[in-house]
């Protein structure tokens, strides 16, 4: 099945998915190969992720890529919990394509 299916969300719904871009040292060395990392919505599939780069960022995407990263622990006193699940999405853009992640003030 490919991307170009209808994705089941709207518009407004789609600005929802994508939450904040990644900034590590990894991320920024994709940047090269024109690859964006992005946490997004747990539910969201491939399709809504693309869905809602393009209608942001007005680009076009090739590929994405999603994954779940393992929860981590968090103790607070004697008490052990989880931090906030989320999910990861490395998103490859088309050549001539691109993201300004750090604006020019």
């Amino acid at each position: 099945m490919s991307l170009k299916t209808k994705t089941r969300l709207n518009e407004r719904q789609l600005a929802d998915i994508v939450r904040r871009p990644i900034i590590t040292e990894k991320a920024t060395q994709q940047l090269e190969f024109n690859k964006y990392v992005f946490d997004v919505s747990p539910k969201a599939n491939k399709a809504d992720i693309k869905a809602a780069i393009e209608q942001l960022f007005d680009v076009k995407v090739i590929k994405v890529n999603a994954y779940n990263p393992p929860q981590k622990k968090r103790r607070v006193g004697q008490f052990i919990g989880h931090r906030a699940h989320y999910k990861r999405a490395v998103v490859t853009l088309a050549e001539g394509s691109s993201i300004e992640l750090f604006p020019e003030v």
